[in-house]
């Protein structure tokens, strides 16, 4: 068994680089697949229809292991070079096809790619591991980071030695940014980071660190009323889904408190329902005080706010771990227990 010198490759130029790649490929006696892909890229990042063929990307990092892992789907940014998938909301491009706060963006991964014929080199894959893809408690934890990983590795046979095995295309959300005090919306962003290690030969693995970013635009005027159906659908979406329904806390692993704020449980498990803190019971307040429409007397208000000098026992600020909620959002859900905490429609003022 031979080995070739180890070149960089001029098709892979990335800004995520971190970590470490280590490889060189390896030439004959292994067997060697080239694959010629017909790459269509999109000219516009907006609204775009889709490309006929997926656009293959390395990851970012040298040519040495490149190929043991690699991204297929939509890329469009830069339009010579992509590297990334970018998309306004609603725009051809978002694969929900709908102005909803959301672009949606399908990706595949195949192992043993042979896109680049210059430097690829069957070694075979061991694993492909997704960052932020177990429900253990992390904070980063993503359902979509979760089914991309299933796909890895219920589509890949592992150790995969056959030349492009991929998996189907597994959808991946990311939502904008907002909107913000003033009605103003930020772009959202996602980044896709996988870690591929290379099965044993001669004793050494070859490992390999690839990064995808999703970016999400606002649509234009990014309205409330737009993007979301209603007052409480904008609090669980900005409130609930972004800080507290997340692994380790609000989610339907762990559901501190009692509590689950996941979309379809949450306004069941807050509105008039005692809390399970003692302190808190023992003040009269519930959760959220719908009956009464009495933010003063809903137990959500003060956690948020950190009000807690009430009675002692009454537990830390929320998020826990994570920043404030800004003032605006909690003035939102004040005013939409004043209402009487309704589930459907718009309260004057959070639209």
């Amino acid at each position: 068994m031979t080995f070739r010198d180890c070149r960089e490759s001029p098709f892979t130029v990335d800004v995520f680089i971190d970590d470490f790649d280590m490889a060189c490929a390896i030439t004959a006696p292994m067997p060697v697949v080239f694959a010629a892909a017909l790459v269509v890229v999109s000219l516009s990042l907006l609204s775009a229809p889709r490309a006929a063929d997926a656009v293959i990307y390395g990851g970012g990092g040298g040519a040495r292991a490149d190929c043991l892992a690699v991204f297929s789907g939509d890329l469009n940014d830069p339009p010579t070079k992509p590297r990334q998938i970018r998309c306004a909301d609603g725009a051809a491009c978002d694969l929900d096809g709908t102005v909803n706060g959301i672009c949606q963006f399908d990706v595949a991964v195949c192992a043993n790619s042979t896109f680049d014929p210059t430097h690829c080199t069957l070694v075979g894959v061991d694993e492909i591991v997704v960052d932020h893809s177990e429900d253990n408690g992390d904070p980063r934890f993503d359902v979509d980071f979760q089914a991309l990983q299933n796909r890895i590795e219920n589509q890949i046979g592992f150790p995969a030695e056959d030349p492009d095995e991929c998996t189907t295309p597994s959808a991946i959300r990311v939502p904008i940014v907002g909107p913000l005090a003033g009605g103003q919306c930020r772009s959202g962003k996602k980044l896709v980071r996988m870690q591929t290690e290379s099965i044993a030969v001669q004793g050494r693995r070859w490992q390999d660190t690839d990064k995808l970013r999703l970016v999400c635009d606002p649509p234009p005027g990014c309205s409330p009323q737009t993007i979301f159906t209603g007052t409480f659908h904008r609090i669980q979406r900005q409130v609930f889904n972004a800080s507290c329904a997340l692994s380790g806390c609000h989610d339907s692993q762990t559901q501190a408190g009692g509590l689950l704020l996941e979309e379809g449980t949450a306004h069941g498990a807050l509105v008039d329902v005692d809390p399970v803190n003692f302190a808190a019971g023992q003040l009269g307040w519930q959760r959220v005080d719908g009956a009464n429409a009495d933010p003063d007397t809903s137990f959500i208000i003060h956690k948020l706010r950190g009000d807690l000098s009430a009675a002692p026992g009454l537990g830390e600020q929320m998020p826990f771990g994570r920043p404030k909620l800004p003032g605006y959002l909690i003035d939102i859900i004040e005013l939409w227990i004043a209402a009487g905490a309704p589930a459907n429609g718009w309260v004057p003022g959070t639209d």
